[in-house]
């Protein structure tokens, strides 16, 4: 598919991986419309992008029916990133369940009944749960952690069934922990790798919750969103499932090391805490089938893109003092 040209919808635009998505398909030449209640994404994140007549921004949200058949009108590629996260889930189960799983569906239908070209369906690593084996193929079973993971493993589940019965050309992705510019630090949307680096600017703890042998897979931003737009435009991935991930694996704990470090601040230290509620011990992904299909292959290395992340925080206009008071520590209490 060339998408350059199309109308696309993205939901979640606002947010830390959606409006990465948003300057890459400005870049490919789409006209892109963005659906977002900003609960977590921010405006600000898009605010390049104001004054471009192929931009626009819908607020609203993807579990009401009239905002979503609006923002769908004329739609011909939808990509799917809107939802609430991990410890988000842990204290509102039921509302992450609703956006999550029952959001997708209303989408899919609507999709569906617009007769929209190709639907990307971003789904999570976390439908996994702990690594049985590794690095993880689509094939690997899906037992997943949390009430996000399971309401994301519901959310493609359907995208599945919606090409299986009805013919709607869905693709589903599990992108391996996203990472760089415009990440979240704050409440229950925050992630280790940002609020680790506020606190450590601040020269607080860098919070490793349980021993710190925990290991993810992390994938910088711009690599992730690379992916979204190369499994748009592939003709062989029609109700397909795929990884993508970095192909690297550190462990909590080094990761909390390599921080400290690149931070530089003397005053931050680490300590360790109660394990993490629903915490995954290990992810470690195998992309080798989506980089064959589609030759996307991940370009920015993990040291890299740790750098770029950290100077993105420094850079940040707001007083350390005001980024760390957004920061919430065990953010799922």
């Amino acid at each position: 598919m060339e998408l350059s040209g199309k109308n696309v919808l993205v939901t979640g635009g606002a947010g830390f991986i959606g409006s990465h998505l948003v300057d890459q398909l400005i870049k490919q030449g789409c006209t892109v419309r963005v659906l977002d209640n900003l609960t977590n994404g921010k405006l600000k994140n898009l605010s390049h992008h104001e004054n471009n007549s192929r931009y626009e921004f819908v607020m609203g949200s993807v579990t009401d029916p009239f905002d979503v058949a609006l923002v769908m009108e004329g739609i011909d590629v939808v990509f799917h990133l809107a939802c609430l996260g991990v410890r988000h889930s842990i204290r509102h189960p039921f509302e992450n369940h609703r956006v999550n799983a029952e959001g997708t569906v209303l989408l899919l239908q609507e999709a569906r009944k617009q007769h929209v070209m190709k639907f990307i369906h971003c789904s999570s690593s976390e439908v996994y749960g702990t690594a049985q084996w590794v690095p993880m193929t689509e094939t690997h079973p899906t037992h997943p952690c949390t009430v996000y993971g399971a309401s994301k493993l519901a959310g493609e589940a359907y995208a599945r069934a919606y090409h299986s019965t009805y013919g709607l050309n869905t693709v589903v992705i599990r992108p391996f922990n996203a990472y760089g510019p415009r990440s979240h630090h704050e409440g229950d949307a925050g992630e280790i790798i940002p609020k680790s680096i506020v606190r450590a600017m601040n020269g607080e703890a860098v919070l490793v919750f349980g021993d710190g042998l925990q290991t993810r897979d992390f994938t910088y931003v711009e690599d992730t969103a690379k992916g979204l737009v190369a499994a748009a435009e592939s003709d062989h991935t029609a109700g397909l499932t795929f990884n993508i991930g970095s192909n690297f694996e550190i462990s909590i704990g080094k990761l909390a090391e390599k921080i400290v470090e690149v931070v530089g601040n003397p005053a931050a230290h680490i300590t360790h805490l109660e394990n993490r509620p629903g915490d995954v011990l290990r992810l470690y992904a195998d992309s080798t089938t989506f980089c064959k299909l589609t030759s996307w292959q991940p370009a920015v290395s993990f040291d890299a893109g740790l750098a770029k992340t950290v100077q993105w925080f420094k850079d940040r206009p707001e007083k350390l003092s005001e980024l760390f008071g957004q920061e919430s520590g065990a953010n799922w209490q």
